[in-house]
Parts: C-alpha cells; structure tokens; sequence
C-alpha cells in the first residue's frame, strides 16, 4: 500500500506514552519521533527501547528535527500549545491536539472528521467532551436539545498533573463544544475527581432537555452511536438503559482503559489517545487519497 504519514508526539508523559504504543500498530501513520523535556522519564526511555528518535529538549529538541514527521500530536498541556501552534503552523505541520487549549476547530471523531480533513489545527477538547458529546449528538439529530449538562467523573489517581492544571479549560471548552459539536442549544461541563480505592473506571452522565420526546428514535440514535464509538474506542460502553423524565433524557456511559501503558480504570485518558489515533489515520488516509470515515464508525466519504 502506500507509504505511511510520519508523526510526531510532543509529550512524554503518561497521554504521550499512552499513545506511542497505540501507534506502533497503525495502518496509516508511521511514529517517528517523541519529545519529551525530561531525559529520565519513563516514556522518553520506553520510545528508545522501540528504536524511535527522541528528545529531551522539549520544542526546541522537535524544531531540530522537524523533517521527521509531517503530523503532531500534542500531548502537553494547553498553555504549552497555545505556544507551539504558531510555530506549527509557520513550519507547515498539522497538529493534532490533546489539550483543551482550543486553538483549531474541536473534532470529534465519530460526529465531524468529515469537516475537519484541510485544517491545519483541530483540538480532541477533553476526555469528558469525547465520552460525551457524541451522545448529545445522538439525541440533538432526533430532536431539538435546548440545554445539555454532562458530568464526567474519572478515578482522582488517573489525574495526573496536566489534568488538574487544565480543569479550568476543562470545564470551558467542554461546554463550548457541547454546543458546537454536539448539537445543543445551551450546554455545561462538570468535572468530579472521585478518591475512591480501588479506582473507579471513568463514569459520565449526560442530561439532554428536548423539546420532542421520541423514544423510540432517541434510544435507536443513542445505541447506534455507542456502537460506532466502540469501533476505536473499544471500552466505550452505557452502563444501564437511558432513562426518560418528562422532557428530559439521562444517558450514563462507562469507559474502561485499553491497559496498555495506564491502568485500565484510566478510561479518561485512554478515549484521548484513541480518539487521537482515529483522528491521526484519518488524516493520513486522506493525504494518501484513501477513503475516510471508515475507520471511525462513520459511512466512507472520499476525502
């Protein structure tokens, strides 16, 4: 087949070794390359052991070597992006964002790949907004959704640092792309580190107003999206029935970790770096001239 899509990954961290090891089977995108800025660090040292070019320089280390890779994972945190993207963009690269830095259009692999394909920026907005938003999308396609409020709770030991300097974007960007991605007239975040031990898996609950209570549509929307998740985020899962109230619809989801660099309760970093994979190899088949969308649960539209 064609030749591969060199990448990158700016982080080496718990999200950035994460999802080096997810990418060491992709079809469409060839790893090459992970900066990290700390020279002791267990993911710098992993990357080596697979015979990938490193670097503990942080962006500069990158900069140097930019010819390695034409695609970017930025797997750092939104203040550091916010300062990486103009330089990305200057030196022709496409970045693909972790972080809830918001700088290029959020996607959502399942809903909007399709839109997203020319950009040179788009941002995966937050473990909470991937959980989620596809399931306000199911129910906004049935019917009009004035408000939608979703609460993500994730394991407090699956919060690593970057997760709590972010809460504030967290909330922010989440919210904002409930409403432009997911459909909603009105939209709100919340967050919840739960202590508990043993580590709870991450849990969501999405609460939809509508103004047309089709049941029958609305399940049938909510089961067929789950199901097409579930085509790269595999531990995607409802944990019950959703529930109906008067003009309102209570959608719960759980997602367990693949387990291949996190523990498998860290789903919420998990649906991140799987989205980011779908993300990835969709725009790697689609500078290839490949079909897109199937890879994501979607019908295949030529790109």
């Amino acid at each position: 087949m064609a030749d591969k899509i060199k990448c990158a990954i700016l982080g080496s961290g718990n999200i950035g070794t994460d999802l080096m090891l997810k990418l060491q089977d992709s079809e469409f995108l060839d790893l090459t390359f992970v900066v990290g800025i700390d020279p002791n660090s267990e993911g710098l040292a992993l990357a080596k052991q697979l015979g990938l070019e490193t670097t503990h320089e942080g962006f500069d280390g990158y900069v140097k070597r930019h010819e390695l890779a034409d695609i970017v994972f930025e797997a750092t945190s939104a203040k550091v992006h916010m300062a990486n993207a103009p330089k990305l963009k200057e030196l022709g690269k496409t970045a693909i964002d972790l972080t809830p830095a918001a700088v290029g259009p959020y996607v959502v692999p399942y809903v909007n790949i399709g839109d997203v394909l020319d950009e040179p920026n788009v941002n995966l907005i937050t473990c909470g907004g991937q959980a989620t938003i596809p399931m306000v999308n199911a129910v906004s396609k049935v019917t009009r959704v004035p408000y939608a409020e979703i609460v993500a709770t994730i394991a407090s030991k699956s919060a690593g640092p970057g997760t709590r300097q972010n809460i504030d974007e967290f909330t922010s960007t989440t919210s904002e792309a409930i409403v432009r991605i997911g459909g909603a007239e009105q939209g709100k975040a919340i967050m919840i580190l739960n202590p508990a031990e043993p580590p709870i898996m991450m849990r969501d609950t999405v609460y939809c107003k509508v103004e047309e209570m089709d049941q029958e549509a609305i399940l049938a929307s909510i089961y067929e999206t789950a199901e097409r998740v579930r085509t790269y985020v595999p531990g995607y899962r409802l944990r019950i029935d959703p529930v109906f109230y008067d003009d309102r619809v209570v959608i719960t989801l759980e997602v367990e970790g693949a387990g291949m660099f996190l523990p498998k309760y860290s789903g919420n970093l998990d649906i991140m770096t799987a989205a980011a994979k779908a993300v990835g190899e969709e725009f790697a088949r689609h500078r290839l001239g490949l079909p897109t969308g199937a890879g994501v649960g979607t019908e295949v539209s030529r790109g």
